[in-house]
């Protein structure tokens, strides 16, 4: 989920049924037939997602750089989570597994890096267990996001830490584009990121699990995934390879749904996808853009169908565009995204890209203050929009044009209230 300047790039809850509205905030309305503008608004911020993403890879949020103690660590963590609740959000998403690595004590995977500097070696603290005990002491949900596949921003096995799976087992993982990722052809590789993801719903009561946009990886020009022999082996009863790779996919996302119901019935799974699945020109049913990656064929990730088939609790794909930007327009693909979740059980949240406001390498439309908050009043507009997602945390601390705050100022000026 990490900026992508040289293409299109690219993540709290909502209520699971109007019943749940009702009881917590309906009786406002009971006594009468007319309901006033205000009183909807007041409704409907009951039930939205108010959300902002927390990214730990890179060191790109939080902590704000490796090797700070404890004490510095957890105050910059409570120093987000204040400043949501500040924002009158109502959830925070967490990168607790950026790399292959944890933010909780894993017995399956080492410590991450971007706390000490050193892959594996213990901060001394529980991150994960800490940030969901003070987000829910401040009335906010916290989601624990994972990336399912990345192991390495960097080719070297050696410098991961000595016990790390992907060192022990080299044969799960593939070097491509720069990067190294375990195998999803493998089913021995998708069980494997299920246990480890899976710990974490078994230790902490978090509201949901969170995967963000990186399945098979953003495709690089002239170089191939080399996943042949997984293929091979695994690959016969498909028409083509590519099929057979949306079918892994698939089984990861049916999956890993499982597991969480099993092991704690009341924790969500969401997913936050680049926001273009396929293009109109592609497919009738895709959306009316040109996006130059589709996550249908270069990710290998039906989103639609997991929606459409309500495996996964809610959707946030990232409409990291301005209202107009013509090659994916906000204003079209809002809808499309809309209409794609009618009728689904499957909760429609918006990606937005707070990371752009005010940044002088993006377009005018970005210099504007009141961008993301039109994107807000778009979205009231459609039945099936539940709420919106910001990009990210230290992006809404500075806040450089004003545009976290006209958010707040128009939209959000009634405090969030967890849902659920």
């Amino acid at each position: 989920m990490l900026h992508r300047k040289s293409r299109l790039s690219r993540r709290a809850f909502t209520a699971t049924a109007l019943s749940a509205l009702v009881a917590s905030g309906g009786a406002m309305a009971a006594g009468s037939a007319r309901a006033s503008g205000s009183d909807r608004d007041q409704r409907r911020a009951t039930r939205e997602m108010r959300g902002v993403w927390v990214a730990t890879v890179a060191n790109r949020d939080w902590p704000s750089r490796q090797g700070l103690t404890a004490d510095e660590q957890r105050a910059e963590l409570i120093a987000h989570l204040d400043n949501a609740a500040k924002c009158n959000l109502n959830t925070v998403i967490l990168q607790v597994r950026p790399t292959a690595d944890a933010l909780w004590p894993s017995p399956y995977e080492p410590w991450s890096q971007v706390l000490s500097g050193t892959q594996g070696q213990d901060p001394g603290w529980d991150p994960l267990g800490t940030a969901v005990e003070e987000a829910h002491a401040r009335g906010l949900q916290l989601h624990a996001w994972c990336n399912p596949y990345r192991v390495a921003n960097h080719t070297d096995l050696d410098k991961l830490a000595e016990t790390h799976p992907a060192r022990v087992r080299p044969e799960w993982v593939v070097a491509y584009g720069g990067k190294l990722y375990y195998n999803p052809g493998l089913p021995e590789v998708r069980g494997f990121v299920q246990q480890a993801m899976l710990d974490a719903v078994e230790r902490y009561p978090v509201d949901a699990v969170h995967f963000d946009d990186y399945f098979y990886p953003y495709p690089v020009a002239g170089q191939n995934f080399d996943d042949d022999a997984a293929y091979e082996a695994h690959g016969t009863d498909f028409a083509d390879r590519a099929d057979w790779r949306r079918d892994n996919i698939d089984r990861l996302i049916q999956e890993m749904a499982a597991g969480i119901r099993r092991i704690r019935p009341t924790t969500q799974f969401g997913i936050s996808p680049f926001g273009v699945w396929r293009n109109a020109a592609t497919d009738p049913l895709g959306s009316d853009t040109r996006g130059g990656v589709q996550t249908y064929d270069d990710l290998y990730a039906d989103t639609r169908k997991w929606v459409r088939e309500g495996w996964i609790d809610y959707i946030c794909p990232q409409l990291y565009w301005n209202i107009g930007f013509a090659v994916a327009d906000y204003a079209k693909l809002l809808p499309w995204w809309a209409e794609v979740a009618q009728g689904s059980r499957t909760q429609l949240y918006l990606g937005e890209a707070l990371y752009k406001a005010g940044d002088p390498a993006q377009p005018a439309a970005w210099q504007d203050q009141a961008e993301l908050s039109r994107h807000l009043a778009l979205a009231k507009d459609q039945p099936g929009a539940c709420g919106h997602v910001f990009f990210a945390a230290r992006d809404m601390a500075e806040d450089r044009i004003g545009a976290m705050a006209r958010v707040v100022a128009d939209h959000y000026g009634q405090p969030a209230i967890t849902p659920r």
